[in-house]
């Protein structure tokens, strides 16, 4: 059976991970989407809330799990017994920091963790978390970056208005 884990910090998950995702899920008999606890970061959802809103976004995809994870990611893979990581690149820029990171692993895990990389689709390409929490706090519309549900628990964590509501009548 061909396992492969596909760690990050999606905060938030945007259509770029679920393209990766699903694209993994056809590639893979199983994969499993694990959120890291990095505690340097001071993410906009919690673990817990990052874990919910993979799930609720894979839950159509049945060889596709979601799981948490803190510290290296060589400890997790070993504990759970993965051999393949997928990481996402988007730009040249990606595959310089991805490499770096996969080059460590393969030596840190003495071989026994691989990185496949998948491009992203020209469509996701811009997409990053960073930006649309960005656009996300100025009231900006991110309705094609992310599923309308992750949009709305965004806008919320922002005090916005969440854009795909009707507007309401004035009488």
């Amino acid at each position: 059976m061909k396992r492969a884990v596909y760690p990050g910090s999606f905060d938030p998950m945007t259509y770029g991970h679920l393209d990766i995702i699903r694209r993994a899920a056809e590639t893979f008999d199983e994969l499993t989407v694990s959120v890291l606890n990095n505690n340097a970061k001071n993410p906009l959802f919690s673990v817990e809330e990052r874990v919910k809103i993979l799930k609720e976004a894979t839950k159509d995809l049945p060889n596709v799990n979601v799981d948490s994870f803190s510290g290296l990611l060589i400890d997790y893979a070993a504990e759970k017994n993965f051999h393949i990581s997928v990481r996402g690149l988007r730009a040249i820029t990606d595959f310089e920091y991805e490499l770096q990171i996969a080059q460590t692993n393969s030596k840190l895990s003495k071989g026994k963790l691989d990185t496949i990389f998948l491009t992203a689709r020209l469509e996701y390409a811009y997409l990053s978390s960073s930006s649309v929490k960005e656009i996300a706090s100025f009231g900006g519309d991110i309705s094609e970056c992310v599923p309308d549900f992750v949009a709305k628990m965004i806008y919320q964590k922002y005090n916005q208005k969440f854009k795909g509501e009707p507007n309401e009548q004035q009488n």
